[in-house]
């Protein structure tokens, strides 16, 4: 196979993992994704051969399984895995607020007052609450 060949093998199997994490949700981890990344915010940066290793002791995970797992959050942007070393692209508070706006969007049209009025339909807010909203609404108004 010539390099031309190649090179336009690997161009065309990286646009097709490009479309495969845009069909992705990428901020929704299933049980065990979710417990592998609290795994590495807790750890990094980590060598990848020590999280196989300590995957290994936690889930009794092969290294395989780490790897392909490691993989599949670093295709969604969350953790990096350079030279060996595994570190995270963002911390688990910017993770959270992501999941938080992918949530917004996919089911209140990304309105977090709609969010807020669903909400409160079924639970009714007590009043720290309410004063803890209004200081946030406040902060965010000064600006």
């Amino acid at each position: 196979m010539s390099n031309n060949i190649r090179q336009q093998s690997a161009e065309k199997l990286c646009v097709q993992r490009k479309r495969q994490v845009k069909k992705m949700e990428p901020y929704k981890l299933g049980e065990m994704e979710q417990k592998f990344a609290d795994l590495i915010w807790e750890s990094e940066p980590i060598p990848s051969g020590e999280l196989a290793k300590v995957c290994e002791e936690a889930f009794g995970w092969k290294r395989t399984t780490t790897y392909t797992m490691l993989k599949r959050l670093c295709l969604r942007g969350i953790f990096e895995n350079q030279s060996g070393m595994v570190r995270a692209r963002m911390s688990r508070e910017e993770f959270l607020a992501a999941q938080g706006e992918q949530f917004l969007e996919e089911h209140f049209d990304g309105s977090l007052p709609k969010f807020l009025t669903a909400f409160s339909r079924r639970r009714k807010l007590d009043s720290r609450e309410i004063e803890e909203l209004k200081k946030m609404i406040e902060e965010y108004e000064e600006r």
